[in-house]
C-alpha cells in the first residue's frame, strides 16, 4: 500500500517537475519553447509544471530588460529558478574554531562567520559558540531561520546516521553527544551531521583540488589524522561510519603515539596543543636537531598512515589538508613512499580550500539534501544508503 508505480500520476508529476526545475536552474532565463526543447516534454506539460513551480515559490517570471530590442508582437515569457527561495547553512565544529557559511539554493556562498573556541571548552560551551556564529552570519546576510531549507554540520568523530557522535576523542564531552538532536532544536529544517574529514573530501570534490576525480582520499592531517574518501564519486562512510580513521593505526603495533612522535622531550605533546606543534616545526626550520628528528618521525608516520589507506582503496588522487598541509616536505616523501608500495601510485596534491574545507563540505551536504528533494531522480554524492 502506498507504493508508487510507473503509472502513478503523482510520480509522473514529480518527475516532470524535477526535470523542468533542473533545466531552469541550468539555463538562465529560458522561454517555454526553450524548456520544451531542453526537457523533451510537451508544451502543455511544461506550461503546467512551470505554473505549479511559480505557485510553490521556486520559479519566477523574469522582467524584460528596458531598452532591449524586441520583435513585433508580445515578447515570449521567460522564467528563472529562484535561488533566493531558500537558503542553506554549512557549519564546522573544530577544536579551536567554529565557522558557518550561508548560500542560496544554487550553493553560491553569500556570507561567512567564524569564532575561536578553546580546545578545553565543554560540549555545552562549544555548542553555545556555534549558536553565536550562526546568529552572526544570519544577521549579516539578512537570512531568517525560517528560510533555511537544510543545515549541514562537519564534526570530529565517528558520526551515526542520526547525528550522534558515537566516538569523538578530539573534543571534551563529545563521545555519545546527540549532536544532531541538540542542533535540531534551533531549526525547523533538517540538520545533517557528518564527520569532518568526510565533509572536507566532499568539499574538495565540489570546489577544490578533486573536481576532476571521482576516486579520492582526503587526509585531514594533524597529530591524530583522519581521512575521507569518495569511491566512484560517492562518499564512502563504511558500515559504521568509521572509514578513514587512520589516526588509530598506531594501535596495530606501529609504535609510539603521534603525540610522542613530535615530542622533543620525554613528555608527549597534547593532541590539541597546536602552538606546541608549531614551536617544534619552527625549531626544526631553525636547525634544531631534536626538532628536525621529531618532524621526520611525524612525516614518516603520516606517510605510512596514508599509504595504508591508499593500498586499500586505490584512489586516483590524494588530497592533503589540515594544518599538516602547510608543512614543508610532506608531498615528496608521500609520493616516494606510495611509489614504492603501489602498482599505480595516485597523484598527491594539497587542499585548495584550506581551513574552509569542512564548512564548505557541510554546505554541500545541505545542498545535496535539498537537491534530492527538488530533483529526486538520482541519489546525491552524500546520500546515506
Amino acid at each position: 500500500m502506498g507504493r508508487l508505480t510507473g503509472g502513478d500520476p503523482s510520480l509522473l508529476r514529480r518527475i516532470n517537475s524535477a526535470v523542468v526545475l533542473h533545466a531552469l536552474r541550468g539555463a538562465g532565463s529560458p522561454t517555454l519553447t526553450d524548456l520544451t526543447r531542453i526537457t523533451g516534454l510537451s508544451r502543455p506539460t511544461v506550461e503546467g509544471v512551470v505554473e505549479g513551480l511559480i505557485e510553490a515559490g521556486l520559479v519566477a517570471e523574469t522582467v524584460p530588460v528596458e531598452g532591449a530590442t524586441r520583435r513585433q508582437g508580445r515578447p515570449a515569457r521567460r522564467f528563472r529558478f529562484r535561488v533566493e527561495a531558500g537558503h542553506l547553512l554549512g557549519i564546522e565544529i573544530g577544536a579551536h574554531r567554529v565557522a558557518a557559511l550561508v548560500s542560496g539554493l544554487d550553493g553560491r556562498i553569500i556570507g561567512a562567520a567564524s569564532r575561536e573556541v578553546s580546545e578545553t571548552a565543554s560540549a555545552d560551551d562549544r555548542l553555545e559558540r556555534v549558536r553565536l556564529v550562526i546568529a552572526d552570519v544570519l544577521r549579516r546576510t539578512g537570512v531568517s531561520r525560517g528560510n533555511l531549507r537544510a543545515v549541514g554540520v562537519g564534526s570530529p568523530g565517528i558520526v551515526e546516521a542520526d547525528g550522534t557522535v558515537r566516538l569523538g576523542t578530539a573534543l571534551p564531552g563529545w563521545t555519545g553527544l546527540p549532536l544532531g538532536q541538540r542542533l535540531q532544536r534551533s531549526f525547523r529544517c533538517p540538520v545533517l551531521v557528518e564527520n569532518d574529514a568526510n565533509a572536507a573530501a566532499v568539499a574538495e570534490h565540489w570546489k577544490g583540488s578533486a573536481r576532476e576525480s571521482d576516486d579520492i582520499v582526503f587526509v585531514l592531517a594533524g597529530l591524530s589524522p583522519g581521512a575521507g574518501s569518495l569511491i566512484g564519486g560517492r562518499l564512502h562512510r563504511g558500515f559504521g561510519g568509521a572509514a578513514g580513521e587512520i589516526g588509530a593505526l598506531h594501535l596495530l603495533g606501529r609504535g609510539m603515539t603521534p603525540e610522542k612522535l613530535l615530542s622533543t622531550t620525554d613528555e608527549p605533546l597534547h593532541p590539541l596543543d597546536e602552538q606546541a606543534v608549531a614551536d617544534v616545526f619552527a625549531l626544526a626550520k631553525q636547525g634544531d636537531s631534536r626538532s628536525q628528528a621529531a618532524v621526520e618521525r611525524f612525516i614518516q608516520r603520516l606517510v605510512h598512515d596514508v599509504a595504508a589507506l591508499v593500498l586499500a582503496l586505490d584512489p586516483e588522487l590524494v588530497v592533503i589538508g589540515g594544518w599538516a598541509a602547510g608543512l614543508d616536505g610532506v608531498l615528496d616523501p608521500l609520493r616516494n613512499e606510495l611509489s614504492r608500495y603501489c602498482l599505480r601510485p595516485p597523484r598527491v596534491t594539497l587542499s585548495l580550500l584550506g581551513e574552509a574545507a569542512v564548512a564548505t563540505g557541510a554546505l554541500r551536504l545541505a545542498l545535496d539534501h535539498v537537491e534530492e528533494e527538488l530533483f529526486a531522480v538520482e541519489s546525491t554524492v552524500t546520500a546515506r544508503s
